[in-house]
């Protein structure tokens, strides 16, 4: 009856990503949105470890390197975003370095 099941499909660490991003969204909403952002570009951030150690499963959508790079870029975008949430020095720091 067709071809059911002849390659198990590898799921490998996207439960343990999922659970971190379901625990940023849940912390952004409820907690500080500052805190939540960084547990979510943490997460993403480890994704991006992972995917890089050899541990694809679920997480391997494109060629390695290209999902290292995404990973690895969109997490710390996030993580930096939420360090500057409400932080003015540390925005004036960040926006002097472009200011010419």
């Amino acid at each position: 009856m067709g071809d059911q099941g002849t390659e198990r499909e590898s799921w490998g660490p996207y439960p343990l990503i999922l659970a971190g991003a379901v625990i940023g969204v849940l912390v952004m909403f409820f907690v500080d949105p500052r805190w939540g952002g960084f547990v979510l570009g943490a997460a993403v951030m480890v994704a991006a470890a992972l995917r890089f150690a050899g541990y694809g499963g679920q997480l391997s959508v494109r060629s390695k390197g290209i999902d290292v790079v995404t990973l690895a870029v969109f997490g710390f975008v996030l993580v930096l975003t939420s360090l500057l949430l409400e932080n003015n020095a540390l925005k004036a720091i960040i926006l002097s370095l472009f200011d010419r």
